[in-house]
Order: C-alpha cells, then structure tokens, then sequence
C-alpha cells in the first residue's frame, strides 16, 4: 500500500465523523459533503506525515471551510430572511437508516438547526465545535480570530440561543407519533379546542417557502394562532404520510404523490412545542424522499 492509498483509508475512517461536524455547521447534507471533499483536497496536498492527531486535524480544516462557506453565504444574501428551515433528512417511520443514524447521532433536530441558522458563523463553530464534539477552545480560538476566553464567550451566547429556543424533544418516538397523530386528527375534523390542547401555550410554527411560494414562508407563536392556521391546511390532512425528520416524528405532504412540504414536530412534555416545515418547492426537489416509497 503507497503512502497515498494509506491515507484514503485514514480519510475514510473519518468521513463519518466529519459529515456530522459540517452538516451540523452548514443544515445541508449536499453541502457538507462539499466541505469533507474539500477537506479531502486539502490533505491530500498536505504533508501527512506532520499531523501528529489526523482526526483533529481535519475536524478543525472541515470547521474552517464550514465557516468560510457560512460566511460566504452571509454576504450573498441581501435581505435576512424571516426563516430559513434547513435540509431535513427524511427517513422511513419504521427507523433510520445506517447513514442517517451515524449523521443525526445525539439527535439534530431541525428546530436545532434552525435555531443554529440565526447564529452568526462563529458562534455556530464555537458552539457545535465545543458543545457537540468536545473540541477545546484553545483550538476553536484561533480559526475566528479571537482568544481561547472569547471562543468560550460566542459559545455561552449560542448555548443560551439553543437552549431558550430548541427544547429538547420527548425520547419517545411512540409519543411523539400518538401527539402529532392527534394533531392531524384534530384538523382534519376541524376540532380547534382539541388542536389548542396537544400544542404547548409557547409553540413556534416556522415554514420555509423560500423565493417561489413566498406566501408559505411565515412564523406563527402561541397555539391559538397555530390552530388556526393548522386549520387552514385541514384539506391537505389525507395526503400526509407519516414519516422521521432528523430522527422525529414528522410528516411528508404529498397530494398526488407530489411532495408539497415536509413538517418537523417536536414534542416536549406530550405537547407540540415547534413545527418546522420545508415548503420551498425548488428545495424539496432536491431531497430523496425515495426511502418513503414501499
């Protein structure tokens, strides 16, 4: 085996790993894998036998590249957007799949990450770097250009972001299935009382209907006001498909068998506390819903 095949396989060893990093960091599987290939790139042009610790070596390159493409998108958007729901990974109700189990390990819900969209880029790294890998804040320091004490100070600020706005979801996948269950009965049969009940007093709705159905793309608090807009899309009830979103339970809309949104629930304390849902007809495209079929 030459020096080069040698490495490949180190790389791959780590690939799994470095997916999770920068889907975390990034919300898109179809970027993150840009961001490994890149980390790829970089190593190979490197001197490997100068790494002492390859595994840190390279979440610290894919963290970097993560935060530049971050940065990178902060600058091409003109206007903030109102919300941004980031790539779901859609899996059958009955499990994940191995390699979505190994991306969404310790639970990447998509509440989670789009609480993460509204970080600015370093407080992102700083905190999924720390709070999600256990990387040191001696290393996060220097890749945003601030002290190990101001890394630690951007990841407190996102920790309290994180945990005021994305609870932690019930454990129970059977649980979440009975009150999102409840909740799609609830509006179907146009029962307002019995929707308020199974949302919590607090709950966020957030939908994403990116540039081509603007209308769908708005952000409702409080659960008299997402009954009623639950209401609203009563008529779209048959055609939801049970399905995981990010490892919870969540649905896929699809009349026709034409995918029209793909909606996150979750449950803390038996009650709907957020639903985030992925309208952007251009976006839903782009994912394999595939894994529903049969």
């Amino acid at each position: 085996m030459d020096e080069r095949e040698w490495l490949a396989e180190r790389f791959e060893e780590q690939r799994t790993h470095l997916r999770a990093v920068a889907y975390r960091m990034l919300g898109s599987v179809s970027e993150a894998d840009d961001a490994v290939q890149e980390a790829w790139l970089r190593l190979s042009r490197s001197d490997a036998r100068e790494i002492e610790n390859l595994a840190g070596w390279l979440t610290t390159v894919v963290g970097r590249v993560c935060l530049n493409m971050l940065r990178s998108r902060r600058t091409r958007r003109e206007d903030p957007l109102e919300v941004h729901v980031p790539e779901p990974i859609v899996s059958r109700e009955d499990g994940l799949d191995p390699e979505h189990e190994a991306l969404l390990a310790d639970s990447v819900g998509l509440a989670l990450l789009v609480v993460l969209e509204t970080l600015t880029p370093a407080e992102r790294l700083a905190f999924v770097l720390h709070d999600m890998f256990a990387v040191p804040f001696d290393e996060i320091g220097p890749m945003v250009g601030r002290s190990p004490a101001a890394a630690r100070q951007l990841a407190s600020r996102a920790r309290r972001r994180v945990q005021g706005e994305a609870p932690a979801p019930d454990p129970d996948l059977g649980r979440q299935r009975e009150v999102v269950d409840a909740f799609f009965a609830a509006a179907r049969e146009g029962e307002f009382e019995a929707l308020v009940a199974v949302l919590d007093p607090d709950v966020v709705l957030r939908s994403d209907g990116g540039a081509a159905r603007p209308a769908a793309t708005h952000v409702v608090h409080g659960a008299e006001a997402v009954a009623r807009r639950a209401m609203t899309f009563a008529r779209l009830s048959p055609f939801v498909r049970p399905a995981l979103v990010n490892g919870a339970a969540g649905v896929v809309v699809a009349p026709r068998g034409r995918p029209f949104s793909v909606m996150a629930f979750t449950v803390r304390n038996g009650r709907i506390v957020a639903i985030d849902g992925l309208a952007d007809p251009d976006r839903l495209k782009e994912l394999d819903l595939t894994v529903l079929d049969g």
